[in-house]
């Protein structure tokens, strides 16, 4: 009697603690109070170790929960899937009761491809065993799953237990149906992600609605919420991508085409792009019914619309509409104003009415060059192409050109000869290659354009590279290894000797030499340079400018220079046996001397010069060493996709590296190795790479390699020899940036030879 007196005691006591909860769950005031605040409650009652409560994020389908550690919160993700048991439950709307989660048998009985992931025990030693979870759900709508962890008596949980968690999520579906139904705006994100509470939203309308703004400004100007997650709040509740202004990204000027842009300004709405037969439309409500009328107005099979913030699209309506310093006109108004005709035959192609002292066509090439010097570009190609009747211009950005703009073939003529008079070369030689410079002023700076014109079968063509004038980069920013960075500095702060930066054009062989005088660059040296031409000017140096239209080369600046009292001397390039003999002269008689050479590593720079009949015991006397590089484009830091290496790639990795070298990496396979693949985003205008950073091979000039090299040796003896003396390759140095998460295999292949 008195048993089953305590047993009903124990029942009333328990549905006491059931409905206990339940009423803290319907008063709760939002979901994370819910998530953050109910789990005592709840072990309590179920008397388990351990407890969570995921919410779902149906845009990413994975659950999500949120534990306060200290002042802060941190999130755990799950996929919605038989990955985990939690994501399981989620994805089988079905509640589950494990009693051993390490008994395979077990799970498969449940699901043949339920796993439990062990990496939350292995991080915290915690040791999971029996488990509890059931989806959290109203009517066919997911809302989360609650998870129970571990008795407090080791014991299985009881068919009770199961019911009762039941009941808890049927009435937390509810709570969180309710949440959903108050939470009825676009910024539903933010409040249920903790950023910002319900009253902070309704204080930032009523501030949006008495300054006339929009809330998104508000709630970053006065709330301080970041842009990414406005962005990830708009994204929610409209299922579309977010997408932020990039300067980079280029308009195609044929999205436009007939489109008013004031009309664009007035509807906030800008096409962005196009991919195969899709339009990317930018809006800031996709839900508006003015997309119907922005498909009558640009036809296409197909349309990704994306949200952005409104002064987004309008910063991207301004770029298409951007005003020229002096006279006030964008791309768009001089095409227009050049009035663009379709010429009626072959015989009418080039042979327009306009020369190269229109106006509109000064402005014209005036603006390429701006925005191309805008947009970090390095070069600019001018492509005429008889067949389309175009002209392609195209802009080189990171090592990668994109399609700038395009102009009717009927103009190309006098837009080449505009450039070649701001080239001071000849407008009447059409035949033949010209090479020439333009010094341009934009807002207060000099922007100097070495210019290249071809004859091609489409027309004359016209390179023109920016050499925009700017500061030395400080040697820290050369991304060197330790061991090259050591060296580095080690060799560029000998008193005499010569120092070789090589690899192929455009490789940054310049930007390091700048940043090598940089450091060394004091009162108490004099340093003289002969560049071709200058690109970057630091004060303290006494720059010269090469012509070697007038027999001012290389070799005579340099003889020049030893008459003038020289602690160091740099040559832009040693391209003849005198410039190179002389620098190794230089070198032998007290003078540090810095040059570059076009060559593909190290090694090969040695016999090159050797070759070229340069002295071997003279040139091993005076070699410090010699740095090879190459530039590769680096994975985007705003999208770049972190995964765990397998197995084979992680071996494949070690075998190219080498076996035996791998270890100094320090460096071995595990559930800590991070390394990150291109994914995309609207930043980096959907390649997955921004920017680029150098691979460096440092060949030091010790005893070993001078030995060889006056024995006439040959590229792999000498490599070995530098390999033994702690000269890591370029692809080696690729990959230990691999590894350092900063760019991938597929970019390394593309700039060394393996």
């Amino acid at each position: 009697m008195t048993t089953d007196y305590n047993e009903l005691q124990q029942k009333l006591q328990y549905q006491e603690r059931l409905n206990y909860v339940t009423n803290i769950i319907n008063a709760a005031n939002n979901c994370d109070e819910i998530l953050l605040k109910l789990k005592d409650e709840i072990l309590l009652l179920f008397e388990a170790v351990n407890i969570t409560i995921y919410g779902v994020d149906p845009l990413k389908n994975e659950l999500y929960s949120r534990h306060m550690i200290g002042p802060d919160i941190k999130e755990i993700r799950v996929p919605v899937s038989p990955a985990s048991l939690a994501g399981y439950a989620a994805y089988s709307l079905e509640s589950i009761n494990i009693h051993d989660v390490y008994d395979e048998m077990e799970l498969k009985k449940i699901n043949h491809n339920l796993k439990f992931d062990v990496r939350w025990d292995k991080q915290s030693g915690f040791r999971t065993k029996q488990v509890l979870a059931s989806p959290i759900r109203f009517e066919n709508r997911l809302f989360g799953v609650i998870q129970l962890i571990n008795t407090k008596d080791d014991q299985p949980f009881h068919e009770r237990d199961l019911k009762n968690v039941q009941e808890i999520s049927r009435v937390l579906g509810i709570a969180f149906r309710n949440q959903s139904r108050v939470l009825n705006t676009r910024f539903n994100y933010l409040i249920s992600h903790n950023l910002i509470s319900m009253g902070e939203l309704k204080k930032a309308m009523t501030i949006a609605r008495d300054k006339k703004k929009d809330i998104e400004t508000i709630l970053m100007k006065e709330l301080k919420v970041k842009k990414r997650d406005i962005g990830a709040a708009l994204a929610h509740f409209y299922g579309c991508r977010f997408m932020e202004y990039n300067e980079r990204h280029i308009i195609p000027k044929e999205l436009c085409k007939g489109i008013n842009l004031t009309y664009l300004k007035r509807m906030f709405w800008v096409p962005v792009g196009m991919s195969e037969d899709k339009i990317i439309i930018l809006i800031d409500n996709p839900n508006d019914l003015k997309t119907a009328e922005i498909k009558s107005l640009i036809k296409a099979k197909d349309y990704e619309f994306r949200v952005a913030l409104r002064e987004d699209i309008l910063k991207y309506i301004q770029s298409l509409d951007r005003e020229e310093e002096d006279k006030g006109a964008s791309i768009s108004d001089i095409l227009g104003e050049l009035d663009i005709k379709e010429e009626a035959s072959d015989n009418e192609i080039g042979e327009g009415d306009l020369d190269e002292n229109t106006g509109a066509i000064v402005r014209l090439v005036n603006q390429i060059i701006i925005d191309a010097y805008n947009k970090g570009a390095s070069d600019i190609h001018i492509e005429p192409n008889k067949s389309r009747k175009s002209v392609d211009i195209r802009i080189r950005t990171d090592g990668v050109c994109a399609k700038y703009q395009e102009v009717p073939y009927s103009h190309s003529s006098a837009l080449v000869s505009r450039i070649k008079i701001m080239s001071n070369l000849d407008i009447s030689e059409k035949r033949l290659p010209q090479d020439g410079k333009i010094k341009f002023l934009f807002k207060g700076r000099p922007i100097e354009l070495r210019v290249a014109t071809l004859p091609t079968v489409g027309g004359e063509d016209v390179v023109m590279r920016v050499l925009a004038s700017s500061e030395p980069m400080p040697v820290e920013a050369l991304n060197l290894s330790e061991r090259n960075y050591n060296e580095f500095k080690r060799i560029i702060s000998v008193p005499y000797g010569i120092f070789l930066v090589v690899g192929p054009t455009g490789s940054g062989k310049t930007t390091t030499l700048h940043s090598a005088m940089g450091y060394i660059n004091t009162p108490d040296r004099k340093i003289w340079t002969a560049e071709d031409p200058v690109e970057i000017t630091q004060y303290g140096l006494r720059q010269v400018e090469v012509k070697p239209k007038i027999n001012f080369d290389f070799a005579r600046a340099m003889r020049s220079f030893l008459r003038a009292d020289p602690d160091v001397i740099m040559v832009g390039e040693m391209r003849d046996h005198e410039t190179a003999s002389t620098g190794i002269e230089a070198s032998l008689t007290g003078h540090l001397v810095m040059s570059t050479l076009h060559t593909n590593s190290a090694p090969e720079t040695i016999t090159r010069l050797i070759d070229m009949n340069i002295d071997p015991f003279n040139f091993a006397d005076a070699l410090l060493g010699v740095l090879a590089q190459r530039l590769v484009r680096t994975l985007c830091k705003s999208c770049k996709e972190p995964y765990r290496p397998s197995r084979e790639e992680f071996d494949n990795l070690v075998s190219e590296y080498g076996t035996e070298y791998f270890p100094e990496l320090g460096i071995e396979l595990s559930d800590k190795l991070i390394l990150y693949k291109a994914k995309g985003c609207d930043i980096c205008n959907e390649t997955g790479y921004r920017g680029r950073t150098g691979l460096h091979e440092l060949l030091a000039g010790t005893d070993e390699i001078k030995e060889i090299v006056q024995k006439r040796s040959t590229v792999e003896e000498i490599r070995k020899v530098a390999i033994q003396n702690g000269m890591r390759t370029l692809y080696q140095d690729g990959i230990a940036k691999i590894l350092q998460g900063i760019t991938d295999i597929t970019q390394v292949r593309r700039v060394c030879i393996v």
